[in-house]
């Protein structure tokens, strides 16, 4: 995966953890949803994992609790494409409000916007540690439900590191296919960025 297609993946993401809008599909049955969603973990933080999905069109709700610390978001029926993604929540504060402002038609980097300047203000609470994302995109059919597993996904990784910089982190903030990089320096979603090809 190139570095391009990594910050293209990146942007998406910061769309759909906001909260992509909602359409009318029916949902798949939950034990599906919860099997798909998982998928982006690490075998071992499977099983523990939280998940949010929908058991009614258009309505982002728990699917069951979390008992490892990390929850996962299971696909969106009405996307045109495939995507799970699953992260420590301690970020949750930060994801959660991200997609109540897109729920509430706030746009683009608005989305950002607001959110940076309620995180200054204390009204968001960052992680003081790292914490992980792992996610798949892929096409709408990428999860094999007689498998359950994803075939042919694209899965992206990174560590958020809340306003870390190259200074306090000594990562570099020039995008690369070979070597860890710091996207959104300085900001409240400062991320490493990994590459498969590493």
């Amino acid at each position: 995966m190139s570095f391009r297609s990594s910050r293209a993946m990146t942007c998406a993401v910061a769309l759909s953890l906001a909260g992509a809008a909602l359409g009318a599909q029916t949902p798949p049955p939950v034990a599906e949803q919860i099997t798909a969603a998982v998928q982006a973990l690490p075998k071992e933080l499977r099983d523990g994992a939280g998940v949010m999905g929908y058991k009614t069109a258009g309505k982002l709700e728990w699917l069951r609790p979390t008992k490892n610390d990390m929850m996962c978001l299971a696909d969106d029926p009405a996307e045109e494409q495939f995507h799970v993604s699953c992260y420590h929540n301690s970020m949750d504060p930060f994801m959660a409000r991200g997609r109540a402002l897109r729920v509430s038609g706030v746009k683009g980097g608005q989305i950002d916007t607001v959110r940076f300047a309620e995180v200054k203000a204390g009204k968001i609470t960052m992680p003081t540690a790292p914490a992980s994302l792992y996610q798949i995109f892929g096409k709408k059919d990428a999860f094999d439900a007689a498998s359950g597993t994803v075939k042919q996904g694209n899965p992206l990784f990174v560590v958020y590191i809340p306003f870390a910089t190259t200074a306090t982190t000594g990562i570099s903030t020039t995008p690369s296919d070979t070597k860890p990089w710091l996207m959104f320096p300085g900001t409240p979603k400062a991320h490493v960025m990994f590459s498969l090809t590493m």
